[in-house]
């Protein structure tokens, strides 16, 4: 036997600086890099996404290459690929003669636990290193959440803003406030010069990828083209650059906006970069900091942003792995309804469904509000069971991995988890899709019609949803005013309200709304 070490890097590992890498030999150790068909296939992947993970990995096994790293690629349509994980591992084990493999942990909780059973399959010493990638490990995140009564994000971003001394003047945060999202909520209009992200047309490598990807999956969701995500690192660092300069500016004032035809507004487009390890947190963190300093973004911008990722993004991943691997099965407002089948057509007469799911299907990207506001917020309302709202966000967005995507959705858009993740659920009736977009305008159904034939369906669903769930949502401060309502209601609105609803639910169960 040698003393050949194999390296796993997975899609989302895509970093130079990975901490498996720095404790490895150039000269002695292998890097594996995989294209399997279990992971394609793990849920309905958006035909897009997996273009953009397979060339990004190309590209950087091209880019360790340069670097001095000796790697061994395995494409997905290449002669002899097993399939799998632990068919290419042990065939790389073998190849090599190895006897170690050494890894960056891995994000999702599954394939963590496929890694911890390899030495139970191979002849081989596994060790298993943490991602230094993160800006809370996993016992600073548990050290913090320990004993508290409640976890909420804004306390856990406080800390971490203190952590990063981002957007810090001196012990306090600059400009007197930790959160400035009160400042972050205003409509965009049509007068407003919307910036366009970075558009990189295709290599021979992409173009390789796209061809092989619509061969093998011709029939899945979503279109492959017209293809213009970043795949390397110095174009990830490019898109980062221009929504520096042109972007973030209005980033926050618009941050929650959506216009009809407008796919980005003033949005980064780099969730997918950042996932998948193109580009690092901490550094788009202090270039959004550094701008600020230098007067050409505003502190509510910068603050939204950073926000989002130091904020937000660490605390869902901190949540993930502190309750997995049961939190994928919570579903405590007890949501049964299938998915309906135009979260995947389209094929809707709501016209904001209709517009996030076509740009879906094209781009593999909505923005926050979009996701959360629309998709999501109908999901809940109509009671739609979370761990399918959970497998069709992992499988259509390309910057969606589990770890990130999985809370979110059962947490923050679905409330699965109760309340654990987030205080309240981010159920609203038309009028705030209506305040916040223009869809309503282009819609067949009116947002100001409360009961007829004609209102919008999120009208009746909203009350409808507070009123059958209120066994488990009755005592949540937060929606206190909403039962109010609801009680001083006279008895006939209510029944209008209800009864539409069961009309809504009842065609949705035809397939068609």
């Amino acid at each position: 036997m040698s003393d050949t070490t194999i390296i796993p890097v997975f899609a989302d590992q895509l970093s130079l600086n990975l901490s498996a890498l720095r404790r490895a030999d150039r000269q002695r150790d292998r890097v594996l890099m995989v294209e399997v068909a279990e992971e394609a296939h793990h849920v309905a992947h958006h035909r897009k996404k997996l273009a953009f993970l397979f060339s990004a990995m190309r590209h950087h096994a091209q880019a360790l290459r340069e670097d001095g790293w000796i790697v061994d690629y395995v494409r997905l349509d290449e002669h002899g690929n097993t399939g799998s994980f632990n068919g290419e591992l042990g065939r790389a084990i073998t190849r090599h003669n190895a006897t170690h493999v050494a890894l960056t942990e891995p994000s999702e909780w599954r394939v963590l636990e496929m890694a911890r059973r390899w030495p139970d399959s191979f002849p081989v010493h596994v060790e298993i290193v943490e991602d230094g990638r993160f800006i809370c490990s996993h016992a600073e995140f548990s050290k913090w959440a320990k004993d508290r009564r409640q976890l909420r994000m804004e306390y856990f971003y406080r800390e971490m803003r203190k952590k990063t001394r981002l957007l810090m003047d001196g012990n306090e945060p600059a400009g007197g406030r930790w959160n400035l999202d009160a400042e972050n909520r205003k409509p965009a209009g049509r007068d407003l010069l919307m910036p366009q992200p970075l558009w990189v047309e295709p290599d021979a490598t992409t173009r390789d990828v796209i061809d092989m990807v619509g061969r093998l999956f011709p029939e899945r969701f979503g279109t492959l083209e017209p293809f213009g995500y970043a795949v390397t690192r110095p174009d990830a660092q490019h898109a980062l650059d221009l929504f520096v300069a042109t972007a973030l500016p209005d980033f926050g004032t618009y941050q929650d906006a959506m216009l009809s035809g407008e796919r980005f507004l003033y949005h980064s487009v780099l969730s997918a970069y950042l996932n998948t390890g193109l580009l690092d947190p901490l550094d788009i963190c202090r270039r959004a900091e550094t701008a600020w300093r230098a007067g050409t973004v505003p502190l509510n911008a910068a603050e939204g942003f950073i926000r989002q990722i130091i904020g937000w993004r660490e605390y869902v991943r901190g949540i993930y792995w502190m309750e997995m691997p049961g939190y994928a099965e919570k579903n405590v407002l007890e949501a049964t309804r299938p998915l309906p089948a135009f979260y995947w057509s389209a094929d809707t007469d709501m016209a904001c469904v209709r517009e996030v799911v076509t740009q879906t299907r094209e781009t593999a990207y909505a923005h926050h509000i979009q996701r959360l506001m629309v998709t999501g917020n109908f999901a809940l309302l109509a009671g739609i069971e979370p761990q399918q709202v959970h497998e069709w966000y992992l499988a259509v967005y390309a910057d969606a991995f589990e770890w990130v995507e999985l809370p979110n959705t059962l947490g923050m858009s679905q409330f699965a988890d109760g309340g654990l993740l987030g205080s309240k659920p981010y159920a609203a009736s038309g009028n705030y899709i209506n305040k916040m977009s223009d869809y309503c305008g282009g819609c067949r159904y009116n947002v100001k019609d409360r009961t007829g034939p004609d209102a919008c369906p999120f009208n009746p669903l909203y009350w409808d949803f507070l009123v059958r769930n209120r066994k488990s949502l009755g005592r949540n401060p937060r929606l206190a005013q909403a039962y109010r309502n609801w009680d001083r209601m006279p008895a006939e609105p209510r029944a209008a309200y209800l009864g539409r609803a069961q009309d809504v639910l009842a065609r949705l169960e035809k397939g068609r709304v």
